[in-house]
């Protein structure tokens, strides 16, 4: 714990949450978030909490095919990594949480962590790549969408476009990839070069193709239906409070929310996005001129519905593990070490070879 508390990182996330959660309470009246509070029908979240375990367990699903090309791995086995690297992304900077399930899983059957990591990073791409469907989508729906969101997603594009273009050509050209990043990382010690070479060569083992092409779809159709599940809980949420009839929204502002707010975990905030979630929740909102008053009551109960859950849970399924919240930090540690360090790796790095 004291690494976490000393990592600037998690000092430069709590003032961000903190700077935004000023701007989300600036000029709130609190009787009104009261009143939203106290007017919300909490019995339509039960379906919402139904429909955010459903979505887990098919992102699951689909991880487990992503990974069987590198190894055949039990679902329950990947649903407990998942929601304890979800719960470790609550306490832990820059998303050390997938660090943490790539190392569960690679611990517990034998694969080299870093191979894990690489289907992580597939995983997320192929989310992204969702996520701006969904945008164009919502900006076809929506045509009043805001510049900076438009901006955003023009970004994203070129940014996760650039490192799907890499990892493919790092993948055809392994050996010169490997050669290049050995000459890039010569002035380092020779223990820290060859863990490095040791890692990216177990990366790229784990960014192989699917199985056959009922694999494809199969991931393609999994990933429309964890964001439909996503909307859906955003359009419970404000069936919920009554925003519908209350303010006329239309089923068009769920897909603008679930837009809008995903770009709060883009934001380094800690703990659990607090803050960048409820700001732009209430500007999502404000969108369809709901008062920022009620907005932000709103963005609260869907918060904690969205994210109190999987703390719960993967606690849970920690103490099942046999782990605790002190040695997250440690075995975020053990993971960059041991990485790589496969027998295989190491009699191959040497050579720089396929």
């Amino acid at each position: 714990m004291k690494k976490v508390a000393g990592n600037w990182k998690v000092w430069v996330g709590i003032i961000i949450s903190l700077g935004f959660m000023f701007l989300a309470f600036r000029k709130v009246d609190f009787v009104q978030m009261w009143s939203a509070f106290k007017s919300a029908d909490y019995w339509w979240f039960i379906p919402a909490l139904i429909i955010l375990f459903a979505s887990h367990f098919m992102r699951t699903i689909r991880w487990r095919y992503l990974l069987l090309p590198v190894k055949k791995v039990e679902t329950g086995v990947l649903f407990s990594s998942l929601m304890i690297g979800y719960m470790a992304n609550i306490f832990l900077p820059a998303h050390l949480g997938e660090f943490l399930r790539a190392f569960m899983v690679g611990k517990k059957r034998q694969v080299p962590a870093s191979a894990v990591f690489g289907t992580i990073v597939i995983e997320r791409i192929i989310d992204v790549f969702t996520l701006l469907a969904l945008m164009a989508l919502t900006m076809v729906v929506f045509p009043s969408f805001p510049d900076w969101v438009r901006k955003s997603g023009y970004i994203s594009f070129a940014a996760i476009g650039g490192l799907l273009i890499l990892l493919v050509m790092m993948k055809k050209y392994r050996e010169q990839s490997l050669k290049i990043t050995e000459w890039v990382s010569n002035p380092l010690p020779k223990k820290l070069r060859t863990k490095i070479i040791g890692l990216l060569h177990s990366f790229l083992d784990g960014i192989v193709p699917l199985e056959n092409w009922k694999h494809y779809s199969i991931v393609v159709i999994l990933s429309i239906l964890i964001w439909a599940c996503y909307g859906a809980i955003f359009l419970i949420s404000i069936h919920a409070f009554n925003f519908d009839h209350l303010y006329a929204l239309p089923w068009t502002a769920s897909l603008v929310l679930l837009v809008i707010t995903t770009i709060s975990i883009l934001v380094p905030s800690s703990p659990g996005y607090v803050g960048t979630y409820h700001y732009l929740c209430v500007l999502s909102l404000g969108l369809f001129h709901v008062p920022k008053s009620p907005a932000l009551s709103f963005a609260f109960v869907v918060h904690g519905i969205s994210f109190l859950p999987i703390l719960l849970l993967g606690l849970i399924l920690l103490s099942v593990e046999g782990m605790s919240f002190k040695s997250l930090q440690k075995n975020q540690t053990m993971e960059k070490e041991n990485v790589g360090r496969t027998e295989n790796t190491l009699q191959r790095v040497p050579q720089v070879a396929e």
